[in-house]
């Protein structure tokens, strides 16, 4: 039977995009039924819309509290029957409400390999270090920031200073490993 996921995102979309076309190609055996979206108006949001995915945007702030935050998202989440969800540069930490209905069933990706490198702009971070050996990490998301279960990781090597360079590497590697991971999860979810 074909699982239901929710890509929850807050930016352009690339990642979102990349398992949307895998999963309409049939190359993974599951439908991208829901975008979550924290920033009305992100491009990912259009993607979706393109794509005939419905599309929740909601302003957490416009909440009284996280817990009401994710309160109306898994409503949503019930309503559309969702079995897992992929964070695609979700740039919110999950919570309880969320974790406790959803638990081994939400997944993000993070550019470095974790544990090095964890929270916003580990592209910057490992830069600054100095790091000679970049990457890419897909993990189960709990409590910790970028600390959960480490499922796949991928290497990029570059020793350059081209931050756009990196970047599109990175991006590239990002696509490719979560496509053959969420395929793999789907598998066994």
């Amino acid at each position: 039977m074909q699982k239901k996921i929710a890509i929850f995102a807050s930016g352009n979309g690339s990642n979102f995009q990349a398992l949307a076309d895998a999963c309409v190609k049939g190359y993974i055996n599951a439908e991208i039924s829901l975008c979550v979206c924290d920033h009305p108006g992100a491009y990912v949001t259009e993607r979706a819309r393109r794509l005939g995915i419905k599309v929740i945007e909601l302003r957490p702030k416009s909440f009284p509290s996280k817990e009401d935050y994710e309160k109306t998202i898994l409503k949503e989440l019930e309503k559309e029957k969702i079995d897992f969800i992929c964070l695609a540069g979700y740039m919110r930490i999950v919570g309880k409400t969320l974790l406790d209905s959803f638990r081994n069933k939400i997944v993000n990706i993070h550019p470095s390999l974790l544990p090095a490198f964890p929270g916003i702009d580990g592209i910057g971070q490992a830069m600054a270090y100095g790091v000679k050996v970049y990457g890419v990490t897909i993990h189960y998301v709990d409590e910790t920031l970028d600390g959960g279960s480490i499922i796949a990781q991928a290497a990029i090597p570059y020793e350059g200073s081209d931050r756009e360079v990196l970047e599109k590497m990175v991006h590239a590697r990002e696509h490719a490993l979560y496509i053959e991971t969420v395929k793999k999860l789907m598998e066994t979810v």
